[in-house]
């Protein structure tokens, strides 16, 4: 008896028999996915993890169960029993082989035989032990699907439980921390929607009773296309409750709205307001401070949380509601604010587990260095504006903000555009906005597309224009603009799921900044296997970086009061000692230049270096591809092709017998064909030809790198040596007619020298007349003998 039929015959039977799918409320989910299987080349995934059951009660799932065939040991399935449990944070779990049950509590580690499946109200009080009013209303009403269009991941589930469980257990401040491009606002819109149908409110919250109202709910962000992301992301909810904070509608009405549930603003139309009676007075203190019940903080480790932020005043204010902390970015020491203000993550899942269960994009890193990453002034060349500073070695920070060399952006633009398929999505991170648009000006003179809008700046300065190009690009029915060139607007936040480059002209210094800018490449789309990185700042110095992808930090305990968080009493700073006055209003010093208090020095503007005659062609950039395992260390590129594409079927035993197979067409053919019916097909072994940067090479090259780590040859190199060989053993006419068989084989690759193309040749060559190319060559057998015969000296080994 085979798996589907003991399971059919035995297992749903038992099943049934506990209550399962019979019981209100209870439901089995059949061959359950939980991950889709990390992305390999040509459009394959790895093997995907699915469960053969998941059983559900009350919109909440309890445990797994992992069947195997009748014949099998009873606790054949208890390695994958628990691993799926583990995966899908539930408690118990169980493998059955249609003739016994074993069960596993994952909390207590206890396991063993048992006679029964648990009911599902049995295994719902052993899942939870003590009562909770909240928990049960929430766990009443299902996630919105959308008719089943919307389906959760498995990871998103488990945080929207964690929130709901955090709720529920009366934790005022909460945060989760999960990878860019996780769908972290589907998950504050799945919370919203418990919250709102449950009618949890901050009043409620803690009495006894049914509740009496819905909640008010805000959600928080730091710029508007996240906020409007949001809120075309919460349409499910009835129009009404659904309210836009903007500056101009609170300007025109004369006052902020109330009527709604799910409000959505920025800090910035918060922070802003009319001054009143000479004081500050910021739209969000026209609220009560008990006005909302629940605030999401979207990117909440960019200031919200920060204590010296001016944004911190409106959490602060709004201290009585529950407040949900987003964000993409583990524990470090340039976010520990964040972590202090919200506690420590109730759910983590990260980049790693992102791309390794196939949820997120793997990628590669093209790193330049150029014979103009540095620069020291030399009289020859012309100083176009500004003052430059003699002898200063002028590094990568100083560059398009102090000092700005035309000639080298554009040899850096030259350089990528050259690199990149100039059809697909491209961000380009610029050092300031000025650099930005110099870069999309530099792109348009010499791209190959003839649209005049191809490449466009987003920046703060192009205003609703520029937001217009980013929807544009985000739409992936679009093509234009193409290429948008940015210097800090685009490094967050922004879902545009086919970008297949990211260039990096700028300094990036926060590990936190650096993986939000990986991040916009990491979001799945059709067809994209990888995204590439294209480095000139050695930004991939970060990726060796312990805090890359690691655990959060254990959180540190105050040196004083030995708590975590510090609850140390702060003293008010004390009163100038001169003044008396708190803080300090002594006059400052007069400035050591101009004498003047305040100092009215001019601003020093950037010096803009026009490079003598010649030395922009004497520009010279090496590059290197390297790539990286998920938790940021190094990776071969067979290690990387192997995880991309599978591995090689071995249909060679050693690189010889390789070389003897490709020498012949006949051989040739039946290895390509044989790779092909295996999953590497010509568009597969395309692929890895470009991954490895060797396009220019045969596919010989391509397998012998991957399976033996030989560096490539170009076709040209390989023509060059086979034609030194063909000069010496091969007539003059026939000479003449395998140089021409080169030369297509350069231009075209290895598939020119298939037994097919032969006659295409010959035709081409003498103009369709054959049968001057038998007087010229020979017989027909000559001919395919001479074709076949010259083939092995493309491929001799190396001396």
């Amino acid at each position: 008896m085979n798996e589907a039929e003991t399971r059919a015959e035995h297992i749903d039977p038992a099943l049934a028999a506990a209550g399962w799918g019979v019981v209100e409320g209870s439901r089995i989910r059949r061959e359950y996915p939980i991950t889709l299987g990390r992305l390999e080349g040509g459009g394959k995934r790895g093997k995907p993890l699915t469960a053969d059951y998941v059983l559900e009660y009350r919109n909440i799932k309890l445990a797994v169960v992992e069947a195997k065939a009748w014949d099998k040991a009873l606790t054949e399935g208890v390695g994958q029993a628990k691993d799926y449990a583990g995966k899908l944070a539930v408690r118990f779990t169980y493998s059955t082989n249609g003739q016994g049950i074993y069960g596993i509590d994952m909390a207590t580690g206890a396991e063993g035989q048992q006679s029964s499946f648990p009911t599902p109200e049995a295994l719902w009080s052993l899942t939870f032990a003590t009562e909770n009013a909240w928990r049960d209303r929430f766990a009443a009403i299902p996630f919105e699907d959308k008719s089943g269009f919307f389906q959760g991941r498995y990871y998103q589930d488990i945080a929207i439980q964690k929130v709901l469980d955090a709720i529920a257990d009366q934790q005022q401040r909460i945060l989760l921390t999960l990878a860019t491009g996780t769908g972290k606002t589907f998950i504050a819109f799945q919370i919203a929607w418990k919250l709102f149908h449950s009618r949890w409110n901050l009043n409620d919250w803690k009495k006894s009773g049914d509740p009496t109202r819905r909640p008010r709910i805000l959600f928080l962000a730091d710029r508007n296309i996240l906020a409007d992301q949001a809120f075309n992301a919460f349409s499910a909810f009835p129009e009404d409750a659904l309210v836009r904070i903007a500056p101009e509608d609170i300007k025109k009405k004369g006052k902020v709205p109330k009527n709604g549930s799910i409000f959505f603003t920025i800090f910035q139309t918060f922070m802003s307001g009319p001054p009143k009676d000479g004081h500050p007075s910021p739209y969000f203190g026209e609220y009560p401070a008990d006005f909302f019940d629940f605030i999401v903080i979207d990117e909440c480790h960019r200031g919200g949380a920060n204590d010296e932020s001016n944004w911190r005043g409106i959490l602060d204010y709004f201290a009585p509601a529950v407040q949900l902390g987003l964000t993409a970015t583990p524990k470090r020491k340039d976010n520990a604010d964040t972590y202090l203000y919200f506690g420590e993550p109730v759910f983590i899942y990260s980049l790693k587990d992102g791309i390794n269960d196939g949820f997120l994009t793997p990628f590669r890193v093209k790193q330049f260095a150029s014979t103009l990453d540095e620069y020291v002034y030399t009289p020859d060349d012309k100083v176009v504006e500004g003052e430059i500073e003699a002898g200063k070695r002028y590094e990568e920070a100083d560059f398009n903000r102090i000092i700005e060399i035309r000639e080298r952006e554009k040899a850096r633009v030259r350089q990528f555009m050259a690199q990149i398929d100039q059809r697909e999505k491209t961000l380009v991170f610029c050092a300031t906005q000025e650099h930005a648009l110099a870069i999309r000006d530099a792109i348009n003179q010499i791209k190959t597309s003839s649209d005049p809008d191809y490449c466009q700046r987003v920046t703060a300065n192009d205003g609703a224009r520029g937001e217009q190009w980013l929807r544009d690009f985000q739409d992936n029915e679009k093509t234009i603009p193409t290429i948008l060139t940015t210097s800090q607007k685009l490094s967050t936040g922004v879902d545009a799921r086919n970008v297949r480059n990211i260039v990096l002209l700028r300094p990036v210094n926060s590990m936190i900044e650096f993986k939000q800018i990986i991040g916009r490449g990491t979001r799945l789309y059709d067809g994209k296997d990888y995204f590439t990185i294209y480095d000139f700042v050695k930004a991939h110095h970060h990726f060796n970086d312990p805090d890359w992808d690691g655990e959060p930090v254990e959180p540190e305990t105050c040196k004083q009061c030995g708590c975590y968080p510090c609850v140390c009493v702060k003293e008010p700073q004390p009163p100038c000692y001169l003044c008396g006055n708190t803080p300090c209003t002594c006059p400052q010093e007069p400035c050591a230049d101009c004498g003047q208090r305040p100092c009215v020095c001019k601003k020093k503007t950037k010096a803009k270096v026009k490079l003598a005659d010649g030395k922009e062609r004497k520009i010279m950039f090496i590059s290197a591809t390297t790539f990286w395992h998920p938790d940021g260390t190094p990776m071969s590129a067979q290690q990387f092709l192997e995880a991309l594409f599978g591995k090689l079927p071995e249909f060679f035993a050693d690189e010889d017998e390789l070389r003897a197979l490709w020498s012949d067409p006949g051989t040739r053919r039946k290895l390509l064909d044989g790779l092909d019916e295996k999953g590497f097909g010509k568009e597969q072994l395309a692929e890895m030809q470009k991954v490895i940067d060797a396009e220019n090479s045969d596919i010989f090259d391509v397998l012998a790198y991957v399976a033996y780590a030989q560096e490539p040859l170009t076709r040209e190199e390989r023509a060059a040596r086979a034609k030194a060989v063909i000069d010496a053993k091969f007539n003059s006419r026939q000479q003449a007619f395998l140089t021409f068989v080169l030369s297509h084989y350069v231009e075209e690759g290895v598939e020119e020298l298939d037994q097919a193309k032969l006659t295409p040749l010959l035709k081409l060559r003498y103009h369709d007349s054959m049968k001057d190319a038998l007087d010229d060559l020979g017989q027909p057998e000559e001919i395919r003998r001479v074709f076949s015969g010259f083939q092995k000296y493309l491929y001799e080994e190396r001396v």
